[in-house]
């Protein structure tokens, strides 16, 4: 690892080179203002680590008094919250091209707040106030190897000096995050405010959750591969 993090071609010697390509250092007092399409962006970047507290908040304190009240609590803001912060990704791609904001920071920008809040939503759906959560963790993991896995590419073309804008494949994968999402946290919502469903309703539910959490899997993984193939020359250097 230590030869390969000081090497010239290692990943020291990579983030160094992103950063010449990005050019962050020629950023002055003129433009250091963030562009409104940014702006989007990291609303849904800042509220990642708040929905996976939002969520865990009943689950962490289930013995305590105010529990029930706080899993209501947070039971009618969760869906609400995570419609708002999700239609952001809309917001910041219509407003970098109305307002002719399209940059190599963005591309990398935008997909890794995607990813930073998708993953927050499965993961925390790995758990449940029912006590079985609705995301099986082996699921979970091979999308986040997959999701990383893409980023580090990313920062190897841009080392090459190309930014990779998200795919079709790309983008109906993400659709299918975010309704699988929407479904795991209704399940989990409905369960908060105090219905009581029927086993079979509970075990069909966590079916169909897992069925479609392996479908978002092999979605995420064609579309990984599809980049590689695409971008290969990219990626070697040519």
């Amino acid at each position: 690892m230590l030869l390969f993090l000081n090497r010239g071609g290692g990943l020291v010697s990579i983030l160094l080179q992103i950063q010449k390509k990005l050019d962050f250092s020629s950023i002055n007092n003129d433009t250091i203002t963030m562009k409104l399409s940014n702006k989007f962006t990291t609303m849904r970047l800042v509220f990642a680590p708040v929905f996976f507290i939002i969520y865990n908040l009943p689950i962490w304190f289930n013995n305590l008094p105010f529990s029930p009240v706080m899993a209501k609590i947070t039971a009618c803001a969760m869906i609400p919250l995570l419609a708002f912060f999700e239609l952001t990704d809309y917001f910041d791609g219509h407003y970098a091209r109305k307002n002719n904001e399209v940059s190599d920071f963005g591309k990398l920008y935008d997909p890794f707040a995607d990813v930073m809040l998708n993953l927050s939503i499965f993961l925390s759906a790995t758990r449940s106030v029912s006590g079985k959560g609705f995301a099986p963790i082996v699921l979970f993991a091979l999308l986040f190897y997959r999701e990383f896995g893409m980023t580090f590419l990313r920062m190897v073309a841009v080392y090459h000096g190309t930014a990779i804008a998200a795919r079709k494949g790309g983008k109906f994968k993400t659709v299918f995050y975010i309704t699988t999402g929407f479904f795991m946290i209704l399940i989990e919502s409905v369960l908060r405010l105090g219905f009581e469903l029927p086993a079979s309703v509970m075990d069909v539910s966590r079916i169909v959750a897992i069925v479609l959490m392996g479908i978002c899997v092999v979605l995420s993984y064609m579309s990984f591969f599809d980049y590689i193939k695409t971008f290969a020359s990219v990626f070697k250097g040519k």
